[in-house]
């Protein structure tokens, strides 16, 4: 097999908790396996999970999951006292190992504008897009909906797409789906 790099897309998705995030990702994912083409998904906050499933006993089950110890981890304790560049550069390493192999990334994960702008700045091919879910109670209390990783974005706007979650999965997909055909 020779290995060559494959110039990936990149899609990096950014939202609110519980806008559709991942969701949406999983059907550029599908979508794109439907064209022969190999996804991978990456998420910044795949090391904070790791993190906390040591220091918590948490099972990485999606309804216990410690949003606060999270929001900690990842914005107290590593971006504030060990590097604020931390989880980029892990990801910006672990998407130059995939671009071996991947022709479509996806981050679905993107909560500060350093991230969007970093890896945008660090790649070709990379689409910036927006999830919202307008009119959506997400459950977080008011403590972790006033964190940083719920309002830093909440003035950007360099994206290449906003899409509005406001309808069923299928709507969604033919959201997605206009979008990716775009992009490819």
């Amino acid at each position: 097999m020779e290995l060559k790099k494959k110039n990936p897309v990149i899609f990096i998705v950014s939202g609110k908790a519980n806008a559709g995030k991942d969701t949406t990702c999983e059907l550029i994912d599908n979508y794109v396996k439907l064209k022969e083409l190999t996804p991978v998904n990456l998420q910044f906050s795949s090391y904070i999970k790791m993190y906390a499933k040591v220091i918590s006993g948490w099972n990485g089950e999606e309804d216990t999951k410690p949003r606060s110890l999270l929001q900690q981890l990842g914005t107290d304790i590593i971006r504030k006292n060990i590097d604020n560049m931390f989880f980029i550069k892990r990801i910006i390493g672990d998407i130059m190992v995939y671009s071996y192999y991947c022709d479509v990334i996806t981050i679905s994960d993107a909560r500060l504008p350093e991230e969007i702008n970093s890896i945008y700045n660090s790649f070709k091919n990379v689409v910036r897009v927006n999830v919202t879910r307008p009119g959506f109670n997400n459950n977080l209390n008011a403590k972790e909906k006033k964190h940083l990783t719920e309002t830093a974005l909440d003035d950007y706007h360099d994206y290449d797409y906003e899409i509005v979650n406001d309808g069923t999965i299928e709507e969604l997909n033919e959201k997605i789906i206009k979008m990716v055909n775009e992009v490819l």
